[in-house]
């Protein structure tokens, strides 16, 4: 429901979507309350930096400032104040380190060379619930399996997600949601991300068995996903064990012709009974086909995943 009505607050706003030529960048400015409007510059304009610069220092920032864009070929300006700026979308997608846009000279401030790896990090936290709520949700996904339903991508591409999803589970989302919020001030310092306005932490419920997957993917790259800043997997399951893989695989990333591609090298993170993990969402990340002879519901690999918006 609450993407719908995100996707319907965009509908509302009036928006042009100039034509980028080869050496432009297209940036997509997404606005608080679900507005958005998408400029041209080259990718040296000292706008594209200020306007990372504002991502980074988040609501930290006690200085704000009026950006005036000039749009419809000069013709008019949007404008709006920096604390509504809440994610940018560029098409070729640029990255820009945060050292770079916090000590750089905006005039000169560069992109990711072909050859500069994006090395990829992750924090696991284990024994994330108690036992007690650990067993008891335990028992509330074996007891709600026939509410599962099949997965789905937002590309609806066939073959690439095998997987059973349940969205609505109130008390246990609840319970994720406080514990992660207890232990964010540890993530964000793990991925030196100044501390960021959190407005949602989504959640769902997903089980994987005998010969299931997902496909090599990450998790912010359309319009409806681009402010999840970090994702979080909490894995649980029946002792012992009774399936085997199912890893998390995180890549190491690399500007290409300046695209965001992943790198061959990567992280490999054990599903470990009772633990959290968390990683960029910009990170492109799969799940390792899992392995369960007895096919048994609940035998699976069971996970509560979801997002942090910014």
């Amino acid at each position: 429901m609450k993407r719908k009505g995100f996707v319907e607050q965009r509908k509302k706003v009036a928006k042009t979507q100039p034509e980028a030529t080869s050496d432009q960048v297209a940036i997509t400015l997404l606005l608080t309350g679900g507005q958005q409007y998408t400029v041209t510059v080259m990718p040296e304009d000292p706008l594209l930096h200020d306007l990372y610069e504002t991502l980074v220092a988040g609501n930290g920032n006690s200085v704000k400032r009026l950006f005036q864009i000039p749009i419809q070929h000069g013709k008019a300006v949007l404008a709006f104040p920096s604390d509504r700026l809440v994610g940018l979308i560029t098409e070729p997608p640029l990255i820009i380190e945060q050292n770079q846009v916090a000590s750089s000279n905006p005039s000169t401030t560069p992109l990711q060379s072909d050859s500069d790896p994006c090395i990829s990090k992750y924090l696991q936290l284990d024994q994330f619930l108690a036992p007690a709520d650990h067993q008891r949700l335990l028992d509330y996904v074996i007891e709600h399996e026939a509410e599962f339903v099949p997965s789905s991508t937002f590309t609806g591409e066939a073959n690439y997600r095998e997987s059973v999803v349940l969205y609505s589970f109130p008390e246990f989302s609840e319970l994720i949601t406080r514990q992660i919020q207890q232990v964010l001030p540890q993530v964000c310092e793990q991925f030196s991300l100044a501390p960021f306005p959190v407005t949602q932490i989504e959640a769902q419920l997903t089980a994987h068995n005998d010969g299931q997957f997902y496909k090599v993917h990450n998790d912010n790259g359309s319009q409806d996903t681009a402010t999840r800043e970090l994702t979080y997997v909490y894995y649980f399951h029946r002792e012992p064990k009774a399936f085997s893989g199912g890893e998390l695989v995180i890549y190491d990333s690399k500007i290409q012709n300046n695209y965001y591609v992943q790198s061959h090298t990567f992280k490999t993170v054990e599903p470990r009974n009772n633990s959290i993990v968390f990683f960029l969402s910009r990170y492109m990340h799969e799940v390792l086909p899992i392995h369960c002879p007895s096919q048994s519901f609940a035998d699976s690999r069971f996970t509560i995943n979801g997002w942090i918006r910014r």
